[in-house]
């Protein structure tokens, strides 16, 4: 099964994320709807992370559209990470670079929908998070 850039419509809202990592996450369509934004505030492992996350299908120019749902975080400290999304039911996963990669991040939905709970896995690390939705 194939993510779509819409099937991410459940993640639009502002979220407040707990446990490794203390913050807010806010998802938002940009006009079009072609792509979801992502602004990030949070703490996490002693350092503050903001930044900025483009979330869509990737069309080079001239070209058609991917299959694949990617995203390039912009840090405020200058860093740039690439991820790649799927949605399998309620299951979320993020993969750090592209699909298989050993740096994901997987989280279940909530029955309601109003919560995130999962974890960031990386080779010799990783942290348990749960984002809970404070407003839409």
């Amino acid at each position: 099964m194939s993510t779509s850039i819409s099937d991410l419509d459940c993640l639009v809202g502002t979220w407040r994320v707990s446990g490794g990592a203390d913050g807010t996450t806010t998802y938002a369509w940009l006009d079009g709807r072609a792509f979801l934004s992502q602004r990030v505030d949070m703490d996490h492992d002693g350092h503050h992370v903001s930044g900025l996350e483009v979330i869509g299908h990737e069309r080079p120019f001239g070209g058609e559209a991917s299959e694949a749902v990617t995203s390039r975080f912009y840090s405020s400290d200058g860093e740039t990470l690439d991820y790649e999304y799927e949605l399998d039911g309620d299951v979320l996963t993020i993969w750090g670079g592209r699909k298989g990669s050993p740096a994901y991040c997987r989280t279940t939905f909530s029955a309601d929908g109003n919560m995130l709970s999962g974890a960031w896995v990386w080779p010799g690390g990783g942290y348990e998070a749960t984002m809970t939705r404070v407003g839409g």
